[in-house]
């Protein structure tokens, strides 16, 4: 995902992180690097200017806080500053009880209808009944695709492939759903331009029908900077609510596109990441800020840093440390493992770990980590208290409530007791002592076992 501009800043933030002392040309040469990194993906040229102006003031002015050094607290704020470009979180809120209505805007090629069935397979997932209007009366095929996608999720969609009214068609679909118990109701429409009056007009006849709970520009994230005058017209129409980001994966260019998102007021909700139906996910400007700088969720470590001073991290931080450590406390460094971030962007992140951890193999660490979760949620209070109460009865019980297989279980107490008693052996003096230097508190490492070639 837009790989040039992470490549691009990655190597700027070496620069801090490898250099002997900071001064003031180091800190304008990283505001430098800055600037050509976002201007090279298109990113707004006032933006840019913004953006490392206020990078440069805060750097030279700023005291860091205690416990963070002075190269920390540049990352940070340049953390900050890109995640500010990007706006806050958006979710939408669904009103339960009655059918919410969402159309789909954008011009034509921007990967609506691709979209369209994305989201309601992404919805369908979260417990959500969906069903969809297909209104893109122009581009041949459109709603043949459309139902060939959302069959994939058991959505059905509604359209009429000779009828050419589009607003007639959302009008009969609504009627259509109007008593099926569906929480959400997705309105596929035509791409248009700015250029083309009629069918802005059009839009807004739909909208009119339609009366959406929340209306959602597609953007193309390999057009650029060409995307800001589309969004202001289309908002001038229908109030945006919200943006979807489409092709984010093909091309370093989306960092207009979310520039220009983030410049008319309408936050970013989802992103396309890939081809797949399943390749759509809800937008954390930290969390995409984090990605992009290539270490993890940095705001996550840093709370958790925080979290580390509260004298409750402080006890279970002793009893893991003197071997005493019990499933709880293992539930819990799981749970900060997967707040923190991704175990690639960790272990990328620890000092002789770049590099030497294969993709296939972090999958892998990621799917147990999954799965080893369900296993511990389905677990009793006393058996998490004292795992050693587990018998074969016990075990089997568990593998019913988490729905994977006894081996799975039995996998997740062999790691268990090897950490514990790693932990135990060592008294956790080294391991904590690096974890603490790298933010990262109590979190052990040793119970994240590498998958063999065998297991690959």
């Amino acid at each position: 995902m837009l790989d040039g501009l992470k490549s691009s800043l990655g190597d700027a933030i070496k620069k801090i992180v490898k250099s002997s002392g900071i001064d003031e040309e180091l800190i304008k040469d990283l505001c430098k690097d800055v600037q050509r990194a976002l201007l090279t993906s298109d990113v707004n040229v006032r933006l840019v200017l913004e953006i490392t102006k206020r990078l440069e003031e805060r750097s030279l002015n700023e005291t860091p806080p205690p416990g963070l050094s002075r190269k920390d607290h540049i990352v940070k704020i340049l953390y900050d500053e890109l995640s500010k470009l990007l706006g806050n979180e958006s979710n939408f809120d669904f009103k339960p009880g009655k059918q919410n209505k969402i159309i789909l805007l954008g011009i034509q090629g921007s990967g609506k209808t691709t979209v369209a069935s994305k989201l309601a397979k992404f919805l369908t997932g979260e417990g959500h009944k969906v069903g969809v209007v297909g209104a893109d009366t122009y581009r041949p095929g459109a709603l043949v695709q459309l139902k060939m996608m959302c069959e994939k999720s058991n959505v059905e969609v509604y359209g009429e492939e000779n009828n050419k009214d589009s607003p007639n068609i959302v009008q009969n679909g609504l009627k259509h759903f109007a008593g099926q118990p569906l929480d959400v109701i997705i309105i596929d429409t035509a791409g248009r331009h700015k250029e083309e009056q009629d069918l802005l007009e059009e839009m807004g006849r739909i909208n009119k029908v339609a009366d959406p709970d929340l209306a959602l520009l597609v953007i193309d994230g390999t057009i650029g900077q060409q995307c800001f005058n589309q969004a202001e017209a289309f908002h001038k129409t229908i109030p945006v609510g919200g943006v979807i980001i489409s092709k984010l994966d093909s091309s370093a260019k989306g960092g207009g596109a979310l520039a220009a998102s983030a410049a008319t007021g309408a936050q970013i909700m989802y992103i396309g990441t890939g081809e797949r139906i399943d390749d759509l996910e809800k937008f954390s400007p930290t969390r995409f800020v984090g990605r992009l700088l290539g270490m993890g969720d940095i705001q996550a470590v840093l709370d958790l840093a925080k979290r580390l001073e509260n004298e409750g991290d402080d006890v279970r931080m002793k009893r893991i440390s003197s071997g005493k450590m019990n499933m709880d406390d293992f539930f819990y460094q799981l749970e900060e493992v997967t707040k923190v971030g991704s175990l690639k962007g960790l272990l990328d992140s620890m000092p002789g770990m770049s590099g030497m951890v294969k993709e296939d193999q972090v999958d892998q660490m990621e799917d147990r980590v999954s799965k080893w979760r369900y296993i511990i949620q389905s677990m009793n209070k006393d058996e998490k208290a004292d795992p050693d109460l587990l018998n074969s009865s016990r075990i089997k019980r568990i593998a019913r409530g988490s729905g994977w297989p006894e081996g799975e279980v039995k996998e997740l107490m062999k790691n268990y007791k090897n950490s514990k008693n790693l932990m135990k052996a060592s008294k956790g003096r080294q391991m904590q002592g690096t974890l603490r230097k790298m933010g990262l508190g109590s979190v052990s490492y040793t119970h994240l076992t590498l998958p063999t070639n065998r297991e690959v």
